[in-house]
């Protein structure tokens, strides 16, 4: 690819951040708080002004639970359950520490990204493909392309493409007989993009992957081999969306307009964020009830 360094930079930082993470989950589990076995994002806006209360010694479930945004999908009774535990002084001192440094983290990861979205400059288009995958945003579409370039014109095949990623499954033949389909090593910065790509595709409600997902499970796959299989399918669709330069449609359960409305402009606000130019078409206006004569 033509940035590899940009790309394997920013993944380490964001990786830093991952690990961060389940270091302060840790530190809560200690203190009997559940708070990540109710929220999506451990270090959401609510999660956050809740871990910041946590640190500067404050307590009570009701009171912590207040601090919540009222769009959680957890009720309050479950937040507030979650929120039972008590932290002692030292575990508040380090959880404070712990903000600190996600604070700075956090602003490393938005310079590094800047500095991606302006050597990628010329790839804007590519890279707003590929973030509108499921699984995928504007921070990992940033780092593939720094990888394969924004055609991945090295690959002719999808499938020498996920052989290379290292998504493809194994093929290991004796008397006829398949005795191993691990897959390949591959590169193993892309390995792991891809499977964490496909960890939060199968997570996305009414999305295909995660329909093909819970069909692999019913047949009897377990997690992390059916976890692998959707991370070759997004192999291949990612292959043929840069080689091609066709645009991702969504096959899976049909989300309402207004949902689609939000993500499309919370997927341009990112974009935007970055600097790449981006236009979304006007809405059309919802068709009017015929009326008789």
């Amino acid at each position: 690819g033509p940035y590899p360094g940009q790309g394997r930079v920013l993944s380490c930082a964001t990786g830093r951040r991952v690990r961060l993470q389940a270091q302060v989950e840790s530190l809560l589990e200690e203190g009997r708080i559940k708070l990540s076995s109710v929220v999506s994002d451990l270090f959401g806006t609510s999660s956050r002004r809740i871990l910041a209360a946590l640190a500067e010694g404050k307590d009570g479930p009701a009171k912590l639970a207040e601090l919540a945004d009222d769009r959680l999908k957890c009720s309050r009774e479950e937040l507030e359950d979650a929120l039972t535990g008590r932290m002692d002084d030292t575990q508040r001192k380090l959880l404070e520490m712990d903000l600190e440094r996600l604070a700075l983290l956090d602003k490393q990861i938005d310079k590094l990204e800047l500095l991606a979205a302006k050597a990628m400059r010329l790839h804007h288009t590519a890279v707003a493909r590929v973030a509108a995958v499921p699984g995928f945003g504007v921070n990992s579409a940033q780092q593939l392309i720094a990888e394969t370039g924004a055609d991945a014109k090295a690959f002719p095949t999808a499938a020498q493409f996920a052989s290379w990623v290292g998504t493809i499954p194994g093929k290991e033949e004796s008397a006829e007989q398949n005795r191993s389909s691990r897959s390949p090593k591959g590169d193993r910065f892309l390995r792991r993009l891809f499977s964490q790509a496909a960890q939060s595709a199968v997570k996305t409600k009414g999305c295909h992957f995660q329909t093909v997902f819970q069909r692999l499970l019913a047949s009897g796959l377990k997690y992390q081999p059916a976890v692998w299989a959707i991370a070759h399918r997004l192999c291949r669709l990612v292959w043929k969306i840069l080689h091609d330069g066709v645009d991702y449609v969504e096959f899976g359960t049909e989300p309402s307009p207004a949902a689609k409305r939000r993500r499309a402009q919370r997927h341009a606000q990112s974009l935007r964020k970055l600097g790449y130019p981006v236009y979304l078409p006007p809405q059309p206006l919802p068709a009017l009830p015929a009326t008789g004569a």
